[in-house]
């Protein structure tokens, strides 16, 4: 035990292990986001091979994740979509949110031989609208000269679930393109102009990777674990940036508000990549509901803050940045506000 302690967890960290050691037959369960799928996959079974803990995640879509939060029949959620102050006002207590990792939607597609491509935001949102088909049009070729694009028509894949990827992906058009945002607007689920839908990001990778001509949007793991083509897209400082660690990091240099519900699509950012977002994990602040027991309450704690400290070692294997300090510093707080019947839960 002392050999995986040394291995899995540094000294700032060492408490998370000795206070849940006892809870070999405890577990937690969690519903939501299959943007940050792959990292939460890896983190919860190191989790469990450290602490004994096991944590069952569902990925069913950051609607689904919402919603099963909702129902309380999750002890957390993930969503790539933070929940709006609407959706707070009905909930049956209070939804705390925080950052875990940062991530990019990609622009992926299959044309033949895959060239890397440059983008902008009003091309794309007027190819997700349906108004360019065709591969050859005049304003893609403008962007890519001296790459021959084929006469070929554009099929469109989008997300056929609620999903926090749609979300980000379309409060970014929203920001770029004024006819998307009266046509179709932001949101986790939409009515979409045009296009094919698929359930998940692995849904959309395979159905992009198997549809000559498709485009899609896909966190950025589900392209490269897929060996899928990304483009480049404009920013707003009028740079070409390809979606990767550095220029996920690089959009996140932005004031985080105290709930750390913020958008950082169409960042300011020259480095920074333009559909780039947090990823969250919410949970309710007061613990002792539905005859909750204090010591689940204190496991679903005690992983919160692994996750923003010992966890993020792992991200960048997966091509998720890590969170910076002042969103660390920012999560911190949020879990130390966590109660049980009303007292504190945590006392670190």
């Amino acid at each position: 035990m002392k050999r995986l302690l040394a291995i899995f967890l540094p000294v700032v960290a060492a408490f998370i292990f000795s206070a849940t050691a006892g809870y070999g037959a405890e577990s937690l369960t969690g519903a939501g986001a299959t943007f940050p799928y792959p990292l939460y996959d890896k983190w919860f079974s190191i989790y469990h091979q450290v602490t004994g803990v096991k944590v069952n995640y569902q990925a069913i879509g950051s609607g689904g994740g919402i919603r099963q939060l909702l129902s309380r029949v999750v002890d957390f959620g993930g969503t790539d979509a933070f929940m709006s102050d609407e959706e707070l006002s009905k909930a049956p207590g209070e939804i705390l949110h925080i950052p875990t990792c940062l991530g990019a939607v990609a622009i992926t597609y299959n044309i033949p031989g895959n060239p890397e491509l440059k983008l902008t935001g009003d091309v794309i949102a007027d190819i997700f609208l349906g108004k360019i088909t065709r591969w050859n049009d005049s304003r893609i070729t403008e962007l890519n000269p001296g790459i021959e694009l084929p006469d070929m028509k554009i099929i469109v894949v989008h997300r056929s679930d609620g999903s926090g990827t749609t979300f980000i992906f379309s409060d970014y058009l929203s920001k770029v393109s004024p006819e998307w945002k009266e046509k179709v607007g932001r949101g986790k689920s939409l009515n979409w102009p045009a296009g094919l839908g698929a359930k998940g990001n692995a849904g959309v990778a395979g159905m992009v990777k198997q549809m000559a001509g498709s485009i899609g949007y896909v966190e950025l793991i589900y392209a490269e674990q897929n060996k899928m083509p990304v483009a480049l897209v404009k920013n707003r400082a009028g740079n070409f940036i390809k979606p990767s660690l550095a220029s996920v990091s690089a959009a996140a240099n932005v004031e985080l508000p105290p709930d750390t519900r913020v958008s950082i699509t169409d960042t300011e950012s020259p480095e920074g990549y333009p559909i780039s977002s947090f990823t969250w994990i919410i949970f309710y602040k007061e613990q002792s509901y539905d005859n909750r027991s204090r010591e689940r309450a204190e496991a679903l704690a005690k992983l919160l803050w692994w996750m923003i400290h010992e966890g993020q070692k792992y991200n960048e294997s997966l091509l998720y940045a890590k969170l910076p300090p002042k969103a660390v510093e920012k999560a911190e707080a949020i879990i130390k506000t966590m109660t049980y019947n009303g007292a504190p839960l945590v006392n670190w």
